[in-house]
């Protein structure tokens, strides 16, 4: 059946800079804030920390510790408005070609909502959404109830998944947070990089009788993925015969041809399209692994989380519109602060990968310098995101924090109740973050340094040596994101809430959020360099720093 091909995106609005709201924030940022203090701020408004705080679903943004004040809101909101913010969204849910390079929508919305939503409704693939989630949730439970079973008769209970970049970090850190929420007898294992060391690792572990490979490609040509591939084919022919391939392989793709030659059984094969973007493709049959693992019913239960969050982005004014204000704020932070980079700092240590799905989510999203209409841009766009979980990170990059150089805005991520230890122990994570957004904001003045140091028995002359070196200036801005407890439902409401801010900040800044032409390059390029590895002489190419490098390799391989 032919689809209706989407209607274009005509709302890329004129450079941010160039917009009155931009010109006033500046002026204001001159002129009302870089003389003040987030001390000063609070000062001024005792009710500032409920003045800045919203709610929505189970996710509390507590955005008080932010160097903002009304005026500052009124204007970003403002700023919002010009950019025609409100029409990007309603553009995105309708299946407009947001996607403008490859001239497709961006629909990932679609793979979470109910057929009442409405979303992109004119569309007729929109209705093979389910009809694929309810093949997923049949193959999952078929798997679990044991109708489907390994090549000698035996039940799986170990699932690979093959994929790199949005096929893998997704489903990688889905699995890790919701580790409480694994079937009994079920475990879940990611390979991705083409060194080769994962899987090798896996063959030692697992055994292959019981093991079910899932492979994450759309194209089915992906050079990691299919490296990765390929070694896990020879190794389930190797202990269980050629024949073994159409039971312990399963396969998320659109390449038919490519599947057929590799030996992927017909029944075992699930679709998806190409308005789903890798780093946006948990939500679909790219998400097979981690239903494997997790269970149909908490699958959904991610996908609703998800879309409570599409519905409050999508139905609520920009003014309480949580990513649309996480997005102003980051652009205010990136744009008129200076910021270079944000530290994402979840405090629960399920969500240790959670930083690194940022990193794909923000970075290949907003990492460029061309607008839509192919103009450079003309402000700095995707600021460096990195991160680690709770309390590890304090005994590590937290010293720049508190004592660098460098404005570091954070998101401190933070569930109330334990994922799995005492509540006890959650207890004392709560009391850390809580201390170390107080120390980036109020900060430990020299006077304050002095005062216990001469109250620890140390003399005048010692105190005021020391003291320099104890100072921490604060005035760091950061958010508190609140949820009551990490489950799949929560979890689908948060990283929905970070797909959006970044689809906000790239629309106000006219890059396209959807696209990833920075990958290419490189992968184009090793593609050619594969062979002159092991023979540096068929090297092709004219960078006399990687001719050199690859006759070094060849001397080191003896």
């Amino acid at each position: 059946m032919a689809k209706k091909k989407a209607k274009p995106h005509t709302l890329t609005p004129r450079h941010p800079v160039d917009l009155p709201a931009w010109q006033s924030l500046a002026a204001h940022h001159r002129q009302d804030i870089r003389p003040k203090t987030l001390a000063d701020l609070f000062a001024r408004d005792r009710k500032r920390a409920a003045n800045y705080t919203l709610s929505t679903g189970d996710l509390t943004l507590d955005y008080s510790k932010n160097l903002l004040n009304a005026a500052t809101r009124k204007l970003l909101l403002k700023l919002a408005r010009e950019a025609k913010v409100s029409a990007a969204i309603d553009a995105m849910f309708s299946g407009d070609v947001i996607n403008t390079t490859e001239n497709r929508p961006a629909l990932h919305v679609a793979l979470r909502a109910k057929m009442s939503d409405r979303v992109a409704h004119e569309r007729r693939d929109i209705a093979d959404v389910w009809r694929v989630l309810n093949q997923l949730e049949q193959f999952v439970n078929a798997i679990h109830d044991g109708s489907l079973r390994g090549h000698t008769g035996a039940r799986f209970t170990d699932i690979v998944n093959i994929g790199i970049g949005g096929s893998d970090l997704g489903n990688s850190m889905i699995a890790k947070a919701l580790r409480p929420y694994w079937r009994a007898g079920m475990r879940y294992h990611p390979v991705s990089n083409i060194d080769g060391t994962q899987l090798a690792d896996l063959q030692k572990e697992l055994d292959p009788k019981t093991t079910l490979i899932v492979i994450c490609s759309k194209t089915f040509t992906t050079l990691e993925t299919m490296t990765n591939a390929n070694a896990a084919r020879a190794w389930i022919i190797e202990a269980l015969g050629r024949d073994a391939l159409k039971k312990h392989f399963v396969a998320a793709s659109t390449n038919h041809q490519a599947m057929d030659a590799f030996g992927i059984n017909p029944d075992y094969r699930f679709g998806f399209w190409d308005w789903v973007g890798g780093r946006y493709s948990l939500w679909s049959a790219v998400g097979l692994s981690l239903a494997l693992v997790i269970g149909t019913e908490n699958f959904q239960a991610l996908l609703n989380g998800a879309r409570r969050m599409d519905l409050h982005f999508r139905q609520t004014p920009l003014a309480g519109n949580m990513p649309v204000l996480m997005a102003l704020i980051a652009i205010w932070n990136n744009n008129f602060l200076g910021a270079e980079s944000q530290a994402i700092l979840p405090y629960d240590n399920r969500l240790e990968r959670f930083p690194a799905f940022l990193q794909q989510l923000q970075m290949e999203s907003n990492g460029k310098s061309v607008r839509r209409d192919g103009r450079p841009v003309k402000c700095k766009t995707g600021m460096v995101i990195w991160g680690e979980a709770g309390s590890n990170a304090q005994h590590s990059f937290y010293q720049l924090l508190h004592q660098g150089t460098r404005l570091i805005p954070a998101d401190f991520i933070l569930p109330v109740q334990s994922s799995g230890a005492t509540q006890a122990q959650q207890d004392l994570a709560i009391a850390n973050c809580l201390a170390q957004s107080e120390a980036l904001m109020d900060g430990y003045s020299k006077e304050q340094a002095i005062a216990d140091l001469r109250a620890a028995g140390m003399s005048a002359a010692e105190a005021k040596e020391l003291a320099p070196h104890k100072v921490h200036a604060g005035n760091q801005p950061s958010n508190t994101i609140l949820l009551p407890r990490l489950t799949p439902e929560t979890l689908g409401q948060l990283i929905a809430l970070y797909e959006h801010k970044v689809f906000v900040e790239g629309h106000i800044w006219g890059i396209n959020s959807f696209d990833q032409w920075g990958v290419e390059l490189g992968k184009k390029l090793a593609t050619g360099l594969s062979d002159a590895v092991t023979d540096s002489a068929r090297y092709e190419g004219k960078n006399s720093s990687t001719r050199a490098l690859l006759e070094r390799i060849e001397s080191l391989r003896g």
